[in-house]
């Protein structure tokens, strides 16, 4: 098995960047705009990524783990079969006026190219949680960095 692994300090408070990890609102804030679903483990969550209004991809994910201020952690159920049955952890730390957030997308079976540019894109969508922490502001779907032919 194989990890998408990024670690990123962003200088805000531990609970605010739990608050845009743990909640849809918060999600669409820095992820993607078309985000719905729950708040509570054990439940759900889509994400729907477009660009010029046709959709590009959606995930379905189920929550794993809530820990306030601590950890987030979720399931894919839907999407591209190389992220079925994977699983998204957010680890947070506070480190003097940082949130360290760390960051791991496992169980992927092989390192395809697919799994490199989610690598890029996971990366600048955390500069995005980021962002977001730090002005109040994220890039999120469909204002996010286009990476490549794959968006």
């Amino acid at each position: 098995m194989f990890d998408i692994l990024h670690r990123v300090g962003v200088r805000a408070p531990k609970d605010q960047v739990y608050a845009a990890l743990a909640t849809p609102e918060g999600l669409a804030r820095w992820w993607t705009t078309d985000t719905a679903g729950d708040s509570k483990v054990g439940g759900g969550l889509t994400f729907r990524f477009r660009v010029n209004g046709q959709e590009i991809g959606m995930f379905g994910m189920k929550i794993l783990e809530l820990v306030p201020g601590n950890r987030v952690a979720w399931q894919v159920l839907e999407g591209p079969s190389e992220w079925i049955g994977t699983k998204i952890h957010f680890e947070l730390r506070q480190e003097r006026d940082f949130t360290i957030v760390m960051f791991r997308h496992e169980g992927w079976r092989e390192p395809v190219e697919f799994m490199y540019h989610c690598s890029t894109k996971w990366g600048t969508f955390l500069m995005s949680l980021k962002s977001l922490g730090e002005s109040g502001t994220g890039q999120p779907s469909p204002g996010d960095v286009r990476v490549g032919d794959w968006h």
